[in-house]
């Protein structure tokens, strides 16, 4: 029998926060609204991951021609909870024989007004729909400036006119990884893959560098239609060997060679060109006769090509060196990894904290295994381009997110007043500065709200496109006006993001270092009593405990019932793995 295995991943503010302690239930498709127990139930560890778990995938063979019609990849349902966290179902999780699948979990803090949980269906692989249509329109502008990677895409999640359908700011790296997962099988050979990623790269690029929809009124880069641009799937799993592809080609796009700039444009004219309508079936058996991705992309392109290095990835304080830092390498390079990760650690402490002296010894090579295993990159303790961007992305995510805390008023929002006006385009002064405070804050934790370059006091185009997506998050009128309500709603939305980072970060109870049972008694004791009760508000076979801080018969009998449910040895003793396993658990519940 074929099996895959699945990781998940949980975190908010784009990854700057992981959330320990977080429950995964994997259930078969369609099982998580029955009675059936899950599959697995986990907890994320203390950088949000869970242990990989197995789980059975169809014969990969399925997944290699395109005659054949049974569906190469098996489907299951994810429910994420964490306390303070809206609850999180992920229906659909693709899984492919002998393939890594990485589902990442935004999760966003719960609301008062808020009580539904969040649900996410992933479809069908698009290559298990319909033919993909060769693209209807392709730009005709030039980019006349240096091919810039930028540090985000926004994507609009239906076709360009759909009004009504929302929209996503997610990372350049991230967008790609889904839009290939998306595309692509990732059981299909390397080079097959990689001249696929090429294209899809440089699709987006054209779309974003000659402002395709920007320049037409859009708010929006690029759709997530298939047949107006990619397939983007909002909240899918990707595959991480695909992941590591687009780590490592994330920059790189192809151009014709007599031309210096990227643009994807069938037309054949003296404009710089590129013709990618690549058939993906047949990339496969291009691959599989032993040619190349440069060598594919060439077969469906008659003018000649080259792959070219973008001139810079905005977002980035430092860019790569051009060789890859190991042990024993020296220098400034050296020490701007040691700094990133030393900044990281504090969010992801399984990272050993470094001392920034340059030197690239067996602590620092120690933290970059750590780090790469943490983000699903090659573990050999080498920075190479994939690790070095991937640092520097997300101590970007960690330092920005310490730089809104510090902005004006970020979690004393009760302290401002509503102006008295309504706010909307063309407004200026200090009220609309702490609006902009406040988006800039809620885009880093959704990722409908687009990010706000500055909190300058202009309300702006930006600024009104923030409030109207905030507006649409929230079940308000989406006019792009802020009135006493949209106000408020801000001023909640914050103070609740406040409590969530703290539920995100805070220090668990601490094991008090002695086992406890009958007879014992004081405040340790009561916090097993009340964890116990928060637990059995789900796993209603725990008895309702009097969190007196005495240690009796119905402690015990709580405490044993519990042992049970979890796989434990019941003696009804509270031990430290015990004791770790009841906060765990009450925690995420």
């Amino acid at each position: 029998m074929s099996t895959g295995t699945l990781r998940v991943e949980v975190f908010i503010a784009r990854e700057a926060l992981p959330l320990p302690g977080a429950l995964v239930e994997i259930y078969d498709a369609g099982e998580w609204q029955g009675e059936n127990p899950p599959i697995a139930r986990l907890m994320t560890d203390e950088s949000g991951r869970t242990e990989p778990v197995t789980l059975y995938a169809p014969d990969p063979a399925l997944s290699q021609h395109p005659q054949e019609q049974t569906v190469p990849y098996s489907v299951y349902d994810i429910v994420v909870r964490m306390c303070g966290y809206q609850p999180q179902f992920i229906l659909g999780i693709q899984i492919f024989a002998g393939v890594e699948s990485i589902q990442q979990v935004e999760m966003v803090p719960a609301q008062a007004c808020q009580t539904e949980v969040g649900v996410s269906r992933i479809p069908v692989h698009d290559l298990m729909g319909p033919p993909q249509p060769s693209l209807a329109e392709y730009s005709n502008g030039r980019i006349t400036s240096r091919v810039i990677i930028p540090q985000y895409v926004t994507v609009h999640l239906g076709q360009p006119d759909d009004a009504a359908a929302p929209q996503v700011t997610v990372s350049f790296r991230n967008y790609i990884k889904n839009v290939a997962s998306s595309e692509l099988y990732p059981t299909w050979p390397e080079n097959a893959l990689r001249a696929n990623i090429y294209r899809q790269i440089s699709l987006v690029l054209n779309r974003i560098l000659t402002g395709w929809y920007r320049s037409r009124g859009y708010s929006f880069d690029i759709t997530n239609s298939a047949f107006s641009d990619q397939a983007f799937v909002h909240h899918r799993n990707t595959f991480s060997n695909i992941d590591r592809i687009v780590d490592e080609i994330f920059d790189i796009y192809p151009q014709k060679s007599n031309f210096e700039k990227c643009l994807y444009k069938k037309d054949n004219d003296s404009c710089q060109i590129i013709c990618l309508d690549l058939e993906r079936w047949e990339t496969v058996a291009l691959a599989n006769r032993g040619d190349t991705p440069l060598g594919i992309l060439q077969h469906f392109c008659k003018e000649r090509l080259s792959l070219v290095q973008a001139a810079q990835i905005s977002g980035v304080p430092e860019a790569y060196p051009g060789t890859p830092l190991r042990f024993g390498s020296l220098g400034s390079s050296v020490r701007v990894v040691q700094r990133q990760l030393r900044r990281i650690s504090k969010n992801y402490p399984a990272i050993l904290k470094l001392t920034a002296d340059g030197q690239f010894g067996s602590a620092t090579e120690s933290a970059v295994q750590t780090f790469q295993r943490i983000f699903n990159l090659t573990v050999d303790g080498i920075v190479g381009k994939a690790t070095w961007y991937q640092i520097s992305y997300i101590y970007t995510a960690v330092t920005q997110l310490a730089e809104l805390s510090s902005e004006k008023s970020m979690f004393e929002p009760a302290a401002e007043d509503y102006p008295g006006h309504p706010l909307r385009n063309g407004a200026t002064g200090e009220s609309v500065e702490q609006l902009q405070v406040w988006l800039r804050i809620i885009g880093r934790f959704y990722e409908s709200v687009p990010l706000i370059a500055a909190a300058d006091g202009s309300f702006t185009t930006a600024t009104e496109n923030a409030v109207k997506a905030f507006q649409n998050a929230f079940s308000l009128m989406a006019d792009g006006i802020v009135g006493p309500e949209t106000w408020r709603q801000l001023q909640l939305a914050c103070r609740n993001l406040k409590e969530g980072i703290d539920a995100g970060s805070g220090s668990p109870p601490v094991y008090p270092g002695e086992a406890l049972r009958v007879g014992s008694r004081g405040d340790t004791v009561r916090i097993m009593q009340n964890s116990l009760n928060a637990i059995g508000r789900i796993y209603t076979g725990i008895p309702v405990l009097l969190a007196d801080g005495i240690y009796g018969t119905a402690t015990d009998n709580a405490v044993r019932t519990f042992q049970r449910l979890f796989g434990m040895d019941a003696d009804g003793v509270i031990r430290r793995t015990t004791w770790n396993r009841i906060v765990s658990v009450s925690d995420s519940l």
